[in-house]
């Protein structure tokens, strides 16, 4: 069994990251805005790493609950929320081929 007390406060931790996440898109409309300026450009990188963070908390949240957790909530991509975690800490530049 998981200690609920933890989850709660690991979930509180998440939606700070996302509404973190949403106060640095102000001033970003398109993807070519993070590259107009250096400001946007750090706006990206802090992004990114609350993503990993966000990511990395589900996965650890998927784990300590043996997956009952993430099944209460079969609309969402669980599966990408994790996976986007991979890409940003694994392939951050990424190869353009």
């Amino acid at each position: 069994m998981y200690d609920k007390l933890l989850l709660e406060e690991k979930l509180e931790q998440i939606l700070d990251a996302v509404e973190r996440i949403n106060r640095r898109f102000v001033g970003v409309t398109t993807p070519n805005d993070f590259l107009a300026t250096d400001i946007n450009h750090d706006k990206l990188d802090a992004i990114a790493m609350l993503l990993i963070a966000v990511g990395e908390s589900f996965k650890k949240i998927d784990k300590e609950t043996e997956g009952s957790f993430l099944k209460k909530y079969p609309d969402i991509d669980w599966k990408g929320v994790i996976g986007l975690r991979n890409i940003l800490a694994h392939d951050y530049f990424g190869s353009v081929c």
